[in-house]
């Protein structure tokens, strides 16, 4: 199953960069497959597409294909936290594990996770970002229900940054995010 969901994915990428070289129009591909490469070409906008297709009002569908462009083979979204008896644990999951698993709440109860903060470090072609978030219910929601920072190690092939992993941790009452991974006031 695993093997057939790989070969979905780069049939999907190969055949969305082959109806970019044909039609020499990047729009017409995004209407094709619902997807825009030029969203990965900069670190920058790599960061900001992995936080919009994420985000949506409840009921609104994310585009699911774009969110598995945003990753390298093999990637992973790591989440991390106290499980119920207090130990730091980690989830090692693949975007399609994320999709399964998030996908139908993000749906039905409607989130919006906005980057407040950043840090890069960049060393040749790769980089590591520690982004600050805020989760809201809906974007008109003005006090999140959770905040927390995204760990995100992406590579730059020499034409495009990819997400190698993302590593996550919610704040908490007994781990607060410091000051200098929040903006400025």
């Amino acid at each position: 199953m695993k093997n057939i969901l790989l070969i979905t994915f780069l049939a999907f990428t190969v055949l969305t960069v082959q109806a970019q070289k044909k039609s020499g129009d990047k729009s017409e591909a995004q209407k094709v497959y619902g997807i825009d490469s030029t969203k990965v070409t900069t670190l920058d906008k790599t960061i900001k597409t992995l936080y919009n297709v994420i985000s949506g009002e409840k009921g609104e569908k994310r585009n699911w294909g774009q969110f598995k462009l945003l990753f390298y083979k093999d990637a992973k979204l790591i989440p991390s936290g106290k499980n119920k008896k207090g130990v730091h644990m980690a989830r090692f999951i693949t975007p399609d594990d994320y999709i399964k698993s998030s996908g139908k709440w993000l749906v039905d109860n409607g989130f919006f996770e906005k980057e407040i903060h950043r840090k890069v470090q960049k060393f040749g072609n790769i980089a590591q970002v520690f982004s600050t978030y805020e989760a809201f219910y809906s974007e008109s929601d003005e006090q999140p229900f959770m905040r927390g920072i995204n760990s995100i190690q992406l590579m730059n092939d020499g034409n495009r940054w990819w997400i190698i992993n993302i590593y996550w941790t919610q704040e908490t009452e007994d781990n607060p995010i410091p000051d200098k991974y929040l903006p400025k006031q």
